[in-house]
């Protein structure tokens, strides 16, 4: 691979695959990426921000381990279910976790150009190179009567309130029984939080959301059935987080995955 040149919010996958590569070759690794292992090795990228940011790294396998469990547990119910990764980036989801009729990928041209060159798919995964907020990238998508499971990691903290809600749009105008697992933050953290390794991106949190109530209050087409914290990954990750944890302070300024669906969906 030659020199990788991504900047802004593309180029923070690059802090998140390191950050799963990393854990992995730890020791008492918490989760093993052994595809991420594998990327870091073959990019030509200076990762020494993501290296010194502790935050970010605990952050980002704190919702892996969220997700995964949730995505799992998701696909147990609806083992037939179809899969979309908005915002993918180099994120390895669909290898760790089985069991769904078909897996899309989908990012902008220049994250899922460098993408098809390490990780180049076909089968039961396909990739879909477009912006989220362009309705035409749900022509790829065959999802047949069956339940859809939307993710979006990582994403919405980058974007304005009206880019989340046109998203939501889309795929409230395209999918019938469709839920979405989709990561906020905090508005409060968003202006105060910097993290190195992201600002060194040049990339800058943008939105935040109090709760999963308050996110579906702005979209007419969803509901509102739970939200997790990411605290729950840190009790994993450092079992201390079992009991500060507990603590209004810490559990509420964590960043959430919220699950909406859509109305008359079920779930």
């Amino acid at each position: 691979m030659g020199k990788i040149t991504l900047t802004g919010v593309p180029a923070t996958m690059l802090q998140t695959v390191y950050a799963r590569a990393q854990e992995t070759q730890k020791q008492n690794h918490k989760i093993v990426d052994e595809k991420a292992v594998d990327l870091v090795s073959r990019l030509d990228y200076d990762f020494s921000l993501a290296q010194k940011d502790k935050a970010m790294s605990s952050g980002v396998i704190a919702r892996t381990l969220v997700l995964d469990r949730m995505v799992k547990q998701y696909l147990q119910k609806y083992p037939d279910a179809v899969v979309i990764n908005i915002a993918c980036g180099l994120d390895t989801r669909c290898y760790r976790v089985q069991g769904c009729s078909h897996w899309y990928n989908l990012d902008l041209p220049e994250v899922m150009a460098l993408r098809e060159k390490l990780l180049p798919e076909d089968g039961v995964i396909s990739q879909i190179s477009a912006s989220a907020m362009d309705a035409r990238w749900t022509n790829g998508i065959a999802a047949d009567g069956k339940s859809v499971l939307v993710i979006m990691e990582g994403l919405t903290m980058y974007l304005n309130e009206s880019d989340v809600k046109q998203i939501f749009t889309i795929i409230a105008a395209h999918f019938q029984d469709v839920a979405v697992f989709v990561e906020t933050m905090l508005p409060f953290i968003v202006k105060t939080v910097k993290e190195k390794s992201i600002e060194g991106s040049h990339a800058k949190f943008i939105w935040g959301v109090r709760d999963g109530k308050t996110l579906a209050a702005l979209l007419p087409e969803f509901s509102f059935v739970e939200e997790h914290s990411l605290v729950e990954g840190m009790e994993i990750i450092a079992p201390v987080y079992k009991v500060i944890g507990k603590l209004p302070a810490v559990r509420n300024l964590s960043n959430r995955i919220i699950v909406l669906k859509r109305r008359q969906s079920h779930i």
